[in-house]
């Protein structure tokens, strides 16, 4: 955690905005643009910072992850799969009848996820509960938080983050609750500004990250545009923008996703 090897986080992220693509094209719906800005953050976590054994998804000790912004899922089911709690294959199941990858997190259909999330501005009270557990219970397992920029419009969001610093005190502070704001500027139709050190290092009081980031990122079309907030890719489109992220000619272990969202154009 102290030296991340970076170049391999990135890319791990990049394989994870191709898979984004491949699974919300064969869904025909769901939300590129958030979860191409959260991926950097997400692939960070699963692959560098949280304690999880993919073989215990309900392991006590475990860190806690919650992704607030509930429609990126995406980002989460393609690093979970990538950590081994369930086969890469499934993620093109993606929104389908009887699939656990849901459009929004499902705990009880998907061992592994914490919280049933997409309620925006829940995720935060439910992370603040979870880690006031944690102490009380002298656990030393950390919880994590991803919200939208867009949800901190709702006041669940405010008194949460209000309470946070002072729950537990002054023998059970939450320091081991992290918030990571998915600040990409952009949310359901528009954007927000026209709509209204290392984490475990911070003792004593919950800590609170800005991430600047690009909504669809790694797409030109895509990026920093409010009309891909919630619009799956037509075949071609995914196609195009896979190229933009992988580069040309595009290399062995992308090729068959290229190969199968041609043949789904042509269908």
């Amino acid at each position: 955690m102290a030296n991340p090897d970076v170049a391999k986080l990135e890319t791990i992220a990049r394989e994870g905005r191709v898979e984004i693509l491949r699974m919300l094209t064969h869904a025909g719906s769901g939300h590129p643009g958030g979860s191409l800005s959260v991926i950097d953050i997400l692939t960070d976590l699963y692959f560098n910072r949280l304690r999880l054994d993919p073989a215990r998804p309900q392991w006590e000790d475990r860190d806690r992850f919650i992704l607030s912004k509930g429609h990126c899922v995406p980002a989460q089911y393609f690093c979970m799969a990538k950590r081994g709690f369930f086969p890469m294959d499934r993620i093109v199941t993606l929104r389908k009848l009887g699939s656990p990858l849901q459009g929004h997190p499902d705990r009880v259909a998907l061992p592994g996820i914490e919280a049933a999330t997409g309620s925006l501005g829940q995720g935060i009270s439910v992370a603040v509960g979870m880690a006031l557990g944690l102490k009380l219970a002298g656990k030393a397992a950390r919880v994590y938080c991803v919200l939208g920029d867009g949800e901190t419009q709702e006041g669940q969001v405010w008194e949460s983050l209000m309470s946070a610093p002072k729950l537990g005190a002054p023998n059970h502070h939450l320091d081991n609750l992290c918030v990571v704001l998915d600040y990409n500027g952009i949310q359901l139709d528009g954007f927000v500004k026209k709509i209204l050190d290392q984490a475990e290092a911070n003792k004593g009081a919950p800590t609170f990250i800005v991430a600047h980031t690009v909504k669809g990122k790694g797409v030109s079309f895509m990026e920093n545009d409010p009309e891909w907030h919630g619009k799956a890719p037509k075949p071609d489109e995914a196609v195009r923008a896979i190229r933009e992220i992988v580069g040309d000619p595009v290399p062995a272990w992308a090729a068959p996703i290229v190969a199968e969202l041609s043949a789904m154009g042509k269908k």
